[in-house]
């Protein structure tokens, strides 16, 4: 279902631009994207797993902090530095897209996941072969029944064409004919993965909106895009992403990984 390759990405003369955005001041993991994981800061191995997608135009990072500026800067990245008071990456990115106008969609790529495979980012690129599409993001069949109830999980569900049509920190839809512990076998849950594209018109109007009464009650930004009459497509990934976003988080991938002997 991933596997997408280069020649079937057709956008005519558009141009795509990744964006990375990396905070040194994240309140779970301050300085996380400096942390060292197998001899690479988390930061190089996002940007270098990022420069493999065949559909980017381009790769940056957008920081407000001098000394990961300087880490991208060591490795031969690209960064663009920006404000301090963005409250997402989203917001991020289109501070970017005001200083590198040149780009007609956007992808929003998360700075946490260290190894994201570059078929995500191709497949998320392919919602846009339809003109009409605004937005997207990348869903992923739930598996186990703890994901189900996992506030910190996401889920969406969406319409017969792909669309979203609403995300919930709570198990959606609710089934009414069966017991909590049997649901993932009477109904066919997704998760959201957390990597966004827009087109550059679409990133510019979402930003202005003010926070909806929607996004305050779940705190997820995607919905205020869905109550303002935006829509997001969506494309289903069989692929697991794996997110740090605790010191534990990366004491468990750096256990793996030395277990692996990943050079």
């Amino acid at each position: 279902m991933d596997k997408i390759s280069g020649s079937n990405l057709t956008f005519g003369d558009s141009k795509i631009i990744g964006i990375i955005p990396a905070r040194f001041a994240s309140t779970r993991f301050p300085g996380k994207p400096l942390v060292d994981i197998a001899g690479k800061t988390m930061i190089q191995r996002v940007y270098e797993q990022a420069s493999k997608a065949k559909s980017l135009s381009k790769v940056v990072v957008a920081t407000d902090d001098k000394r990961i500026a300087d880490e991208v800067k060591r490795f031969g990245g690209e960064f663009v530095m920006t404000a301090s008071h963005h409250q997402s990456g989203t917001d991020r990115c289109a501070e970017v897209i005001e200083q590198l106008p040149d780009f007609d969609i956007v992808i929003n790529i998360q700075g946490d996941e260290p190894f994201i495979e570059p078929a995500q980012i191709d497949l998320l690129v392919s919602c846009f072969t339809e003109a009409k599409v605004q937005l997207a993001t990348l869903i992923k069949p739930i598996e186990s029944q703890e994901s189900i109830y996992n506030p910190n999980s996401p889920k969406v569900v969406i319409d017969v064409n792909g669309r979203a049509m609403y995300f919930s920190r709570s198990p959606i839809p609710f089934i009414r004919n069966g017991e909590p512990g049997v649901w993932a076998e009477k109904h066919k849950f997704y998760k959201h993965i957390g990597i966004y594209g827009y087109r550059t018109e679409s990133l510019k109007a979402i930003t202005k909106l003010p926070p909806s009464s929607l996004e305050i009650a779940e705190s997820l930004e995607q919905l205020r895009w869905i109550e303002n009459g935006f829509y997001i497509q969506t494309k289903v990934t069989d692929l697991e992403t794996v997110a740090i976003d605790t010191p534990e988080d990366l004491e468990k991938l750096n256990k793996l990984l030395k277990a692996l002997k990943l050079e």
